[in-house]
């Protein structure tokens, strides 16, 4: 049992969401006490190279409420400000966003 073993044990649930030249991950994860966590990746191929950047964040469950209405308050400030044009991404999976007028309450 290595390092290894740890990662996997700690990961409980993913969701891949395909947004044109961007991937996004949402995974929740567990501490070694069982306490669940969510990490967001943004990956993106660099062009020139092939390499993908990745940046991640991680938000902890005391803090979901205040990230969500966060989120929530900007994405509809956009909305009211600007007009916002949804682009249809084609992949052979239907991505699953969420739409900005869905309740992101935990």
């Amino acid at each position: 049992m290595g390092d290894f073993d740890n990662r996997e044990r700690e990961e409980v649930y993913s969701k891949k969401v395909r947004a044109g030249k961007r991937t996004y991950f949402f995974d929740v994860k567990a501490t070694r006490s069982n306490d669940y966590y969510v990490t967001i990746t943004e990956s993106k191929k660099r062009l020139e190279d092939g390499v993908f950047i990745k940046h991640k964040i991680f938000l902890y469950k005391e803090d979901f409420e205040k990230f969500a209405e966060g989120l929530k308050d900007t994405v509809d400030y956009i909305k009211e400000h600007q007009e916002v044009v949804e682009k249809r991404y084609e992949f052979s999976e239907a991505p699953a966003v969420a739409k900005a007028d869905e309740d992101f309450t935990f």
